[in-house]
């Protein structure tokens, strides 16, 4: 029997697949406090309520397993930045906040690259639970993403490319 057969926990990671997972850490613990940012900056109720369930039923979440399976295979963890203090909008002066459109448009993107990401994660993957928890992660950031993009175009703040009417 090699080492890849049998329980992909037991398998070890190759260089691959160490690499993004630490990378994937080190982004998520930054994109975290970003939202703390974005949260303390939007004055739109309905985005907050999105940017905390992103936040704690997307994002956290995908820190803990993450971080689990470094842990588990004794890799390092990477550093985390510092929360931020929760502040109330009223408080930030009107030229240094983020305005929500901004904020809408800037967590698309995030949402956007870690789609990606999570695909090459599961295209380099040789361990299948390495693939799975990447395609989990794809899947709930799609539908994170669909969410926005329905708040996006409550609020008119969607700004499409040039339109094909006919």
């Amino acid at each position: 029997m090699g080492i890849l057969n049998g329980n992909p926990k037991d398998e070890p990671l190759h260089s691959g697949e160490i690499f993004s997972l630490w990378s994937h850490l080190l982004d998520t613990k930054g994109f975290l406090v970003t939202l703390q940012v974005f949260i303390n900056h939007t004055g739109d109720h309905d985005l907050k309520v999105f940017l905390g369930d992103l936040s704690e039923n997307c994002i956290t979440q995908e820190e803990q397993q993450v971080e689990t399976i470094l842990k588990e295979n004794g890799i390092r963890l990477p550093p985390a930045p510092p929360d931020r203090p929760m502040v109330h909008v009223e408080d930030i002066p009107a030229g240094a906040r983020f305005n929500d459109p901004e904020i809408a448009s800037l967590t698309g993107r995030e949402l956007f690259a870690g789609k990606v990401l999570c695909s090459y994660i599961m295209g380099i993957s040789i361990r299948e639970d390495i693939a799975a928890m990447y395609n989990e992660f794809h899947t709930q950031k799609a539908e994170y993403h669909e969410k926005l993009l329905q708040i996006n175009k409550q609020k008119g703040w969607l700004v499409p490319p040039p339109l094909n009417i006919k």
